[in-house]
């Protein structure tokens, strides 16, 4: 099925330098630095391969420890990681090492017997069947099944698709014993992606019994209420429902079954419309979501966890390319910069499990192979994947979601385009010495420019993003000539004209304004624009001034660093002074996000 907006194939959009290319840079590191037999332990372990001669140093731990009954999840994840990586750049090494992880993994299938190739015992599911406890076997089995899946997909490997579908048999033939009151019972235990794998799966081959497994694995018992407009979902354990989610929209794509859309678009309700989010666009508390609306008992060292924030961003993405909502859009930019960015360290490139939201707290930070959180298997993912959502086509032309800095190669009705996405240098930047009316302060908007080449003239749309926290309107300007459109705050604008060497500028104007939660509204987070900013304090503190006009408490602070506009603020007129940054740039500081507010 396609949608409205349909994505850029990947390997065409590239990364330009800047934050974004430093992020990916990080995760790339990280994901590379990793042993391929250490990254295998478990698959070896449970097929009778695994050397009991390995050196501490080189076995991971945590999560991936031998004796946890969730060990081998993240080698999925790192394999969908290599697989996308090496679709967005064409990267030969990371393809070659991915390869090899997949050879290894048909060699433990052939010494499991021809069909199972999982890191844990198949017992474990039969335990799940009888009612005894273990800790979610499908949600491991899930994440091997997704790398599969997606080296198949994104790096065209044969031999995956083949493991993928010798394994899909196992479980068509052991999900066949059972009734479907028996598969409601066993997928109440948490079920991760499976629908999603069956339904990638399907979407792969066409088989008839890939399409079955797919049917075995729906979730009546979450989806029924769903569609009945009930809440199944506050105190519910967040990410196990939210691949289910996933699960139905793939299905839907696969299908064109309408029931399925129906649930993914009920499940973005109940988590999203109508329950509302934190200041930085995402939610959680302890795993579980939140009351509708009822924040304030919930801040905690254990707010937003990062599998929700990813996969509550992939869900935005699927409703995006449905219905060309810029409301999808906004919300993965808000969580891309609270979330993805807040909850990797951006010196070394790993991953805070939580972020928490009470006065005084800290991230906490994973280790390289000690912890193996579900988290560091989503980080690994969430940095690979910049660039596949910044531009989308249409049916008009040319998507602008997000400002990345990228270069796209395009094709429109067979003549090459090519888009350079930058940001200002001379709003940002220390200007020409010949240009001397640059700002004298920091600017108070975010400016983009849009080079667009085209091998000759090429008519089309353009459709840019004006996002949610821009003050006004938007100027729009083409080679230098103001556009009159009508580009309000959250809200696509369109530009139809025959382009061939034009450069556009968007100028996005934005301010402080407050977030308050909604069931205390005088206790309140500061955002700049889309990004929240933390407080670096180790209390709660009360601030005095109009909450409603964050400039009255707030006052830039340490603006200029050499070439670069910084993003710093300060309190005025306080009792104590206190010192405001990018909730993603902070590292080990003890930070604040939410404030009481009191009026002078």
């Amino acid at each position: 099925m396609t949608g409205i907006f349909n994505p850029i194939p990947p390997g065409k959009v590239k990364l330009l330098p800047g934050m974004f290319q430093h992020r990916f840079d990080l995760n790339y590191s990280y994901v590379t630095s990793l042993r391929s037999q250490s990254l295998l332990q478990n698959h070896y372990l449970e097929a009778g391969l695994w050397s009991a001669r390995s050196r501490p140093e080189d076995i991971h731990w945590g999560w991936e420890a031998p004796t946890c009954q969730l060990r081998g999840h993240f080698l999925g994840h790192w394999l969908s990681a290599a697989a996308r990586i090496y679709a967005n750049t064409g990267d030969a090494q990371i393809k070659a090492r991915a390869d090899y992880v997949v050879s290894e993994l048909a060699r433990c299938q052939e010494e499991n017997g021809g069909g199972w190739a999982g890191s844990i015992p198949e017992k474990y599911l039969d335990w799940i069947a009888r009612g005894k406890r273990v800790w979610a076997p499908h949600y491991t089995l899930h994440k091997t099944l997704m790398g599969l899946c997606d080296m198949a997909k994104y790096a065209g490997s044969a031999q995956a698709l083949d493991v993928l579908t010798k394994w899909a048999d196992w479980f068509y033939r052991w999900t066949g014993q059972f009734s479907r009151q028996e598969m409601d019972d066993i997928l109440d235990v948490e079920t991760g992606g499976m629908l999603e794998a069956w339904a990638d799966l399907y979407g792969l081959t066409g088989r008839e019994e890939h399409l079955e497994l797919m049917k075995r694995y729906d979730r009546p018992r979450l989806f029924e209420r769903l569609l009945a407009g009930e809440d199944p979902l506050t105190n519910r354990h967040a990410n196990t429902t939210v691949p289910e989610a996933h699960g139905a929209a793939r299905a839907y794509e696969v299908t064109g079954e309408k029931r399925w859309r129906d649930i993914a678009e009920a499940y973005w309700r109940c988590a999203v419309t109508d329950r509302g989010t934190f200041c930085t666009g995402g939610q959680t508390t302890g795993e579980v979501w939140t009351p509708p609306f009822e924040f304030s008992a919930r801040l905690g060292d254990k707010n937003q966890e990062h599998c929700v924030v990813y996969n509550m961003m992939r869900l935005a993405d699927t409703l995006l390319r449905w219905t060309g909502d810029v409301v999808y859009a906004d919300y993965w930019e808000r969580n891309l910069y609270n979330g993805i960015l807040a909850q990797q360290n951006a010196e070394t490139g790993l991953i805070a499990y939580f972020l928490p939201l009470r006065a005084g707290s800290t991230k906490r930070w994973g280790t390289p192979t000690d912890d193996f959180w579900c988290c560091h298997g989503s980080l690994v993912q969430a940095h690979t994947m910049y660039a596949n959502h910044v531009y989308y086509e249409d049916e008009d032309g040319l998507v602008v979601s997000q400002h990345i800095p990228t270069e796209l190669e395009w094709e429109r009705d067979g003549v090459p385009v090519v888009v350079k996405q930058t940001f200002d240098t001379e709003a940002y930047s220390m200007g020409k010495v010949h240009e001397p009316d640059g700002p004298a302060h920091r600017p108070n908007r975010r400016v983009v420019e849009l080079a667009i080449h085209c091998k000759q003239p090429a008519e089309f749309a353009l459709k840019l993003r004006v996002p949610w926290w821009v003050v006004g309107r938007a100027a729009i300007l083409v080679n230098g000539e103001s556009q009159a459109v009508e580009a309000g705050p959250s809200n696509f604008c369109t530009i139809r004209r025959t382009w061939q060497d034009d450069t556009v500028r968007v100028e996005l104007a934005k301010a402080l304004y407050p977030c308050p939660l909604p069931d205390e509204p005088d206790t309140v987070a500061f955002m700049d624009g889309p990004v929240v900013l933390a407080g670096l304090c180790e209390e709660e503190r009360t601030l005095y001034g109009d909450k409603d006009r964050p400039e009255t408490i707030l006052a830039p602070d340490n603006e200029r660093e050499w070439f670069f506009w910084q993003h710093g603020y300060r309190a005025r007129d306080q009792e104590r002074g206190l010192r405001f940054v990018p909730l993603y740039e902070v590292k080990d500081e003890a930070y604040t996000v939410y404030f009481p507010v009191e009026q002078k």
